[in-house]
Order: C-alpha cells, then structure tokens, then sequence
C-alpha cells in the first residue's frame, strides 16, 4: 500500500466510524438522509466560439472535457440541487426551461435548484449575446451583435440544459444514505486582486507588473476553500462541492474547464477517481489568478491552471481529511426575484459611438471600437426593456448556505455576504442562475474608481447600487434561516490514568 493510498484509508476509516455513529442516531428516529452525485459531458466541438471578450474566437484544438456536475441532498423532508457548470455563464432563459424541466423529471422544485458557471474562458459557446437577442433592431446592430461580437451557439445551448437536467435527475435517482462533513481551508497564494489604486487617483485593472504609478490593491481576495463532503455507509467519498474564488481565465490551451480540471484532478487522485466534484464560484468579479505585484513573468496557462487547481485541490483534500461526516439538517432554500435598472448612456454618447462603429476599427483603436460598439448594443437593448431581472438565492445545507447570484460579484461584496450571516459556513456564488454582468461596489464606480470592471457595456450596465441590492437580499434571505449545527466527532472518555508505557521518568540504566 502507497503513502496516498495510506493516508486515504486512514481517513476512510475515521469517516465510517462518523457514519456508524449516524447510523445509531438514524435508528433512534432520526430522518433518512441521502445525497447523490452524477455528472454529464458538455465539451463543445473544434471550431465553435470561445465565449469571454467582446470579439469573435474560435476553440481550435482540445485539453480537457467540459462537463456539468450535480449534487442533491436529501433531509427527509426536502431536496436541493446544486449544479456546477463548465461554462463561461449560464443565461437566464437556460436556467428558467432547465429548472422546469428538473421539477417535471423529478420533482425539485425550481427555487431549490442552483445552478452555477464556473466562469472557464475556455469552455463552449454559451455567450455572450444570445441567439435572436437583437432580432428587433436595426441592421447595423444585428450585424454589430451577430457578426463582430462573442455569440452563444443555440444548438450548444439547447445541449447544456439538457445535461444539466440529465446530471441533477441521476443524482436524484442515485440518492443513497449518506452524512456529510462541513469545513473551510484557505488558500492565499493562488489568487489576486487586479484593480489598483494608481498615483493619478484612479483605479486601473491590470496596471502591468512594475508600473510605479501603484499605489495598492483596490480590493481584497477571499482566501476561503469552501468543502462539503458527502459521504455512503462505507465511509466513502461520494462527491463534494467546492467554492473558492477567482476567475477561471488560466486557460491551459484549447476547450478546457480550465484550472477546475486540476481542481478535480487532485481531490480524486487522494480520494479516490469515483468522487464528483462540483465547483461553485465564489465572488471574484475581480479577482484572478494574475500577481500585479510579483516581478517574474507569468507562467504558461498550463502552468496556471496546475498552480490553481492544485493548490485549492490540496487545500480541499486537507478540509475532507480534517472535518467530521454527520447530520446536514435542515436543508433548504428561498429565492428573492426583482428588477434593477441599467445604467444609460448619454444621448451624445451614443450619437458618437454609432458614428465610430461604421469605421474601420484600425483607424480609430480597437479598444474605441469595440466599446462604441458595447454602446450601441447596450443603446439597442434598452429600447426594449430598461431594468434587467435579477434573482438572489439562499440554498442550505445544514450549518451552510450558499448565496447566489447572477453576476460577477466584487469580492468586497462576497466578504459583506459572509459578514453579515449567521451561519457557521457561507459561501457566496457568483454567475448563478443568470447573469447580468459584473456588479462592482458603489466606491468602484464613483470618485477615484474605474477599471476594466467598471465600463459601461451591454454585458455590465446595472444602476450603481445593484451590488448593495444583491446582498442585502442575499441576508434577508438568510435571516429567515436556521443554521444546522456543525457535525462533531464523539467526545473522548472521561480521564482515568495515563498511560502505563509513557508515564515513566527518564531511564539512564
């Protein structure tokens, strides 16, 4: 037997001794509780669009699969689903006609359902403008929209929700009797802030390594790796969900799920090939795997991507082997639906930015261009509805909660989620089940903000206080909570002497 093979049955041991003890309290009266795990492939084909600028890209050769992961929990008295998607995003739409679906193939009910990009920048065409989006307006636009921006593939659309409903109606038929461990680590070294304060008293986003106009970072990281473990009777690992935070712009090179692939790569190999990963993004609206600060050159994206996901993977593996499995009551789940409005460009602006479009984008800039053009789509899309819905959702696991939401979230934002809750373990996640673009703090968008994050697109254009909006509906949810309590190993003995072979004073002869 190997040192990893070791150090996993060793573990296995202590979590069956765990179940046993939650076998007692099940027969004592307790409810039956029961996850299951399943996942689907969604890797997209060689020549499709890869979604993630504002310009057309074409995936030309292949890494790792893309897939879909679910997990369903099961109290005895109600059933949730979280749902982990390779892609750059998840569109409203897909989510509404996937959650119905669930709800008819096996009776989740759509509020109890998450469903959550991981936000790889090398996965298949699920954006960012959507088949038929702009079909009502003017030739210019369509042609700006379908022809020189980053498009969604509806027949790749339709086959992302139709894995999404196959992977949570086999994890629900896979349920089996099961505890679960609940537990954080933290992993600082693989994640950074990219907006920086500057001398001339803005923010920039990647002001590029040795620029002496640093003033520091503009925001923080969030160093947590959340886990939640499931666990059979056997004392096996049957999945996990994992949350962290930071983009998924490692791209090792081709249709990738990006530095998620090692993600999984590392918790299976200690915990066994069987085990189902399912990956939530935390909030990192702007946060990546990029060190401004660090004077060496960046690695290869396989490199990042290795970095990452072995590094959150490691740190995922020690949660496991440290946390103890047992009761994960009450589980449940609240949604908050409502409507924001979008920021609106000036009329001489928009007069302006229709003037640059129909020129070449070589004469005025690439990047004037491309933003004249984010403008007259934005321009196009507010002449049919000006406020955009949004969705909140709280979904529990026992002493856990997940904090949804359809944008990509400032990590300042994530952190206010966390402080204001009152749960042992909160995870926030970002680009679920819809998205709206990036929703930067109040203080990012006035005197002294600024960044990439910042720009007003048709991708990112919510009212200022949108971000203040998505939490404190995120904790009115919570408030209406109650915390499950954090599973514990049994107490030790009561003392009665040491041991007989240790309680000897030194030996010289």
């Amino acid at each position: 037997m190997n040192r990893r093979e070791f150090i996993r049955q060793g573990a296995l041991a202590g979590v069956a001794a765990g179940l046993q003890t939650g076998s007692a309290a099940a027969q004592a009266g307790a409810r039956r509780m029961t996850a299951g795990f399943a996942e689907r492939d969604i890797t997209p084909e060689i020549g499709m669009e890869q979604p993630g600028g504002y310009g057309k890209s074409f995936h030309q050769r292949f890494h790792d699969p893309c897939k879909v992961r679910a997990a369903v929990f099961d109290d005895g008295a109600k059933r949730v689903a979280l749902v982990g998607v390779d892609a750059l995003a998840v569109p409203r739409h897909l989510v509404e006609a996937a959650r119905k679906e669930i709800q008819a193939g096996c009776g989740i009910a759509p509020e109890a359902v998450l469903i959550g990009a991981s936000h790889s920048h090398s996965a298949g065409p699920v954006g960012m403008v959507q088949p038929g989006e702009y079909d009502h307006a003017r030739e210019l636009v369509r042609h700006l929209a379908y022809e020189k921006s980053s498009m969604a593939h509806a027949g790749y659309l339709e086959r992302v929700r139709a894995q999404i409903v196959s992977a949570v109606c086999q994890a629900d038929k896979a349920r089996v009797e099961a505890r679960c461990s609940f537990g954080s680590g933290e992993e600082d070294k693989a994640a950074y802030n990219r907006r920086f304060r500057m001398k001339n008293g803005l923010t920039y986003t990647h002001p590029g390594k040795g620029n002496p106009d640093i003033v520091g970072a503009a925001g923080p990281i969030d160093p947590e790796v959340g886990v939640v473990g499931a666990w059979d009777g056997d004392g096996r690992l049957l999945g996990c969900v994992v949350n962290y935070a930071c983009h998924a712009t490692t791209s090792p090179g081709g249709i990738s799920a990006n530095w998620i692939y090692y993600l999984e790569k590392t918790i299976r190999g200690v915990m066994g090939p069987e085990a189902t990963v399912v990956f939530l993004a935390g909030a990192c609206g702007d946060v990546t795997q990029v060190d401004n600060l660090s004077p060496y050159a960046n690695p290869s994206g396989e490199q990042w991507a290795r970095l990452v996901g072995g590094r959150v993977g490691a740190e995922a593996v020690k949660v496991l082997l440290s946390t103890y499995p047992g009761d994960f009551s009450p589980v449940d789940a609240r949604t908050k639906v409502w409507r924001i409005e979008r920021r609106i460009p000036s009329p001489e602006r928009v007069r302006r930015c229709y003037e640059l479009v129909k020129k070449d984008p070589k004469e005025v800039g690439v990047t004037e261009w491309t933003f004249a053009k984010e403008i007259v789509l934005l321009d196009a899309l507010l002449a049919k509805e000006k406020s955009v819905e949004v969705e909140a959702q709280a979904v529990q696991i026992g002493p856990t909660v997940f904090l949804a939401n359809q944008a990509e979230f400032f990590c300042q934002l994530g952190l206010d989620l966390k402080a204001g809750s009152r749960f042992p373990f909160t995870y926030p996640v970002e680009l679920a089940n819809g998205c709206v673009g990036y929703v930067p703090t109040e203080e990012a968008l006035g005197e002294g903000g600024g960044g990439y994050e910042t720009r007003l697109t048709s991708y990112s254009n919510l009212q200022a206080s949108a971000g203040r909006q998505i939490v404190e509906a995120g904790l009115d949810l919570v408030a209406r909570m109650k915390p499950g309590r954090a599973p514990e190993p049994p107490k030790a003995p009561p003392f009665k002497e040491p041991w007989s072979y240790g309680n000897v004073p030194p030996e010289l002869s």
